[in-house]
């Protein structure tokens, strides 16, 4: 009997649905912001996608979270008709589902000029770059969530105020906690090894219901796929449980934000790690030192990417675990870039800045270019920051956006993005934001009226 996760070629998937008897299949892909988007499909039309691609409405691309229509933008928008666009189905990403008897599940991805403008392809564009160097790339991602007893009915009932946590207050590393819980905990484990995307790590983190799960390393697009599918299903799964999880950056002002860190490493192609040199200190290889500085230096360009919400930048404030500035230290926590010393396999540098709302596709993709960017043109860092990075002044370089409007429109100006990514991706992605922060400013907060309304 074939396993899902065997699954390597057209012939493979094919085979695999006829051992199970399966009339229908369930293929799924990612819009811009990372939410997963699909359907089921039958056998027949299934096997023909296989073999010669399908269609899906461009307007997948077109559309924000809450399903409006991007303004905009040039690739779809009323003035094209909201054409089909063409989609190919990856055989490799094969998945059972659990909780739905043998169903299987693949992830698709939009090709040709739909290509130039799909997260997936834009990181696919960022990996054969590296390629090219002679760079073997392995991430790894971690994520913070917090956890309700809720479902989606009360949440609206309440106004998304006063809801009830898994459980109360902060308590960090609790045993207590996943002892009690220890079923759930199970679960979810036990969903990572079915559907491919282990955890090396899960804990509860400070703050009521908070939990964080770190993602087993594996090459770089391998890795991407399987947090886009943590993120997913463990929503799945909650609201299985009568439960609800949230990726926001921050849902809260009385707790902290929600992160979604990346590890990331480069081997040549032989597999010898090019980050590790104990010839230096912190072992940094030439190679990562050169890695770092890319890093540094284009954050600040394609912070949009790492912090795609209004939200996220609520995040964004001193002393609650997320940089301000594109900082590095070593071990250092308060840093937006953390250089992780260690043995050749281990020596890495993690991505602080990201945020658990952010795609993880054009995460990483916006990580390791700007990383590939300072190999190329072998770019040095700025001095290493020691201690509190919050309490120390930073060159005025460092400094990040402080708003999505205006990381948009870094994003927007940077030939270096453009080189990277695509004018084509560039010029919508960055519209998507200014769109998504156009939004925002047509609503009244709750802090504004509790500010204003009677005194002002």
């Amino acid at each position: 009997m074939l396993n899902s996760r065997d699954v390597k070629t057209v012939d493979d998937a094919k085979h695999i649905i006829e051992q199970r008897g399966l009339s229908h299949i369930k293929v799924g892909l990612f819009d811009i912001d990372g939410v997963m988007r699909g359907k089921y499909m039958s056998k027949e039309k299934f096997f023909s996608a296989l073999d010669s691609g399908f269609s899906f409405c461009n307007v997948v691309l077109g559309w924000d979270t809450k399903d409006q229509l991007y303004d905009n933008v040039e690739y779809t928008g009323w003035h094209t008709g909201y054409p089909d666009a063409p989609v190919r189905i990856l055989p490799e990403t094969c998945r059972d589902l659990p909780g739905e008897d043998s169903m299987l599940l693949f992830i698709a991805e939009f090709c040709d000029d739909a290509g130039a403008v799909c997260p997936r392809g834009t990181l696919c564009r960022v990996l054969d770059r590296a390629e090219r160097m002679g760079f073997a790339v392995t991430a790894a991602f971690e994520y913070e969530f917090f956890m309700f007893k809720e479902t989606p009915e009360s949440i609206r009932e309440k106004g998304f105020k006063n809801l009830t946590p898994l459980t109360p207050d902060s308590f960090g590393y609790s045993i207590i906690r996943n002892s009690v819980h220890a079923g759930l905990h199970h679960q979810i484990m036990a969903l990572g090894e079915e559907m491919d995307f282990p955890l090396e790590s899960l804990h509860t983190e400070t703050g009521p219901g908070v939990l964080e799960a770190a993602i087993g390393y594996d090459d770089a697009q391998d890795a991407a796929d399987k947090a886009a599918l943590f993120k997913t299903f463990i929503k799945v799964w909650a609201q299985r449980n009568n439960l609800m999880a949230t990726f926001m950056a921050k849902w809260s002002s009385d707790w902290p934000g929600q992160s979604g860190h990346i590890h990331i490493s480069l081997k040549d192609k032989n597999g010898k790690a090019l980050f590790h040199d104990p010839n230096n200190p912190y072992n940094m290889s030439d190679t990562q030192r050169h890695f770092l500085a890319g890093q540094q230096k284009y954050m600040p360009e394609f912070l949009s990417l790492i912090a795609p919400t209004v939200n996220s930048y609520s995040r964004m404030v001193p002393g609650l675990w997320a940089p301000l500035d594109a900082t590095w230290g070593v071990e250092n926590r308060t840093t937006a870039l953390r250089v992780i010393p260690g043995a050749a396999k281990s020596q890495r540098i993690e991505y602080r800045l990201g945020s658990a709302d952010a795609n993880p596709y054009l995460a990483l993709a916006a990580a390791l270019a700007s990383g590939l960017m300072g190999v190329e043109h072998k770019l040095e860092p700025h001095a290493q920051v020691k201690g509190n990075a919050y309490e120390q002044d930073h060159p005025e370089a460092l400094s990040l956006p402080r708003t999505l409007f205006d990381a948009a429109g870094k994003l927007k100006r940077s030939e270096a993005a453009k080189e990277l990514f695509g004018e084509a991706f560039v010029a919508h992605y960055a519209a998507t934001r200014e769109w998504e922060e156009r939004e925002f400013r047509k609503h009244v907060t709750d802090w504004e009226l509790e500010r204003y309304f009677e005194i002002i």
